[in-house]
């Protein structure tokens, strides 16, 4: 095995760490603060690669500010959502389901209507490195600093801001929050509507990769509830950052060696053994062992 090929996997790795946060971390912290599953959380990517593309074709602006509009475009989106149709169902989880699936069925097939069956695609950046017969996307590497910085501001608010102490009671004990005057109807609002920044930041910055089609947020949601699922939603943050970079490591050898069909079906069968050994994810037995270890501590 050459340092060539290393670098290549890891390359790789840190690739699919990105595709699987950027993806998946916004829709884990709504589970985990509202405890609401979003399945229309691949057509709020979707938006926000509309409203990239359609702003950097028709208006020619800038890529960045394509991204910023987006980031804003559907953040504001998923606070009307959230303010008429989501909050009716904080203590129906099944409806929640029906319902975040119908207005994905609503976005797919508005989108499709308003601007037909496919876009030109965002032109993809042309930086590229080039070592021991390979080359590496510059823009692909832009992506993992991009998703590292994004984990690092989350956790910022979660745990350095009085938003996130607020938002953290919230998830623990809402009517204990309610009760010492912490308006959980807001920090519900501010949360989906975070969460839908980040899809919007997703759609995004992943615009000039891929085809923009109606349909293009299923290549994104499939892997993001793999993601939430191994993750599990007690602590959104450390349940992203661990199950990202296990589902990686798994899956970027195989796509590697067998192709990324392959790949996909690595992840399929390493989230199907971790539920069942790990039914509450990552976070949840990290928080578990971290439990134990202060009880023994306690007793000793």
């Amino acid at each position: 095995m050459t340092l060539p090929y290393v670098i290549n996997l890891l390359y790789q790795f840190a690739d699919n760490v990105a595709f699987l946060l950027l993806a998946a971390l916004g829709l884990m912290i709504i589970l985990g603060v509202l405890d609401v599953i979003n399945l229309a959380h691949g057509e709020l990517i979707m938006l926000g690669a509309y409203i990239t593309t359609l702003s950097y074709n028709e208006m020619h602006l800038p890529l960045p500010v394509c991204v910023l509009l987006s980031v804003i475009g559907v953040a504001l989106f998923g606070l009307v959502l959230e303010r008429t149709v989501i909050r009716r169902f904080y203590r129906d989880k099944l409806g929640a389901l029906v319902a975040t699936w119908g207005i994905s069925l609503i976005l797919s097939q508005g989108v499709l209507i308003l601007f037909g069956p496919s876009l030109v695609s965002v032109p993809l950046p042309q930086w590229t490195v080039g070592y021991g017969g390979y080359a590496f996307g510059g823009y692909r590497l832009m992506l993992f600093g991009v998703a590292v910085l994004v984990v690092w501001l989350a956790w910022w608010i979660f745990y350095r801001t009085r938003l996130g102490v607020w938002t953290r009671a919230t998830m623990q004990n809402p009517e204990m929050a309610q009760a010492l005057g912490i308006s959980t109807s807001r920090i519900y609002m501010l949360t989906f509507a975070a969460g839908s920044a980040l899809a919007g930041l997703t759609g995004a910055l992943y615009a000039p990769t891929t085809t923009i089609v109606p349909l293009m947020g299923t290549t994104f949601v499939d892997v993001a509830f793999i993601t939430v699922v191994v993750g599990g939603g007690t602590n959104p943050i450390v349940g992203a950052l661990t199950s990202s970079a296990f589902l990686a490591l798994i899956s970027t050898p195989l796509s590697s060696v067998l192709g990324t069909f392959i790949g996909r079906i690595g992840l399929l069968i390493a989230s199907l053994v971790i539920i069942r050994f790990l039914p509450r994810g990552f976070s949840g037995y990290l928080r578990d062992a971290g439990r134990r270890r202060m009880g023994r501590g306690l007793v000793s």
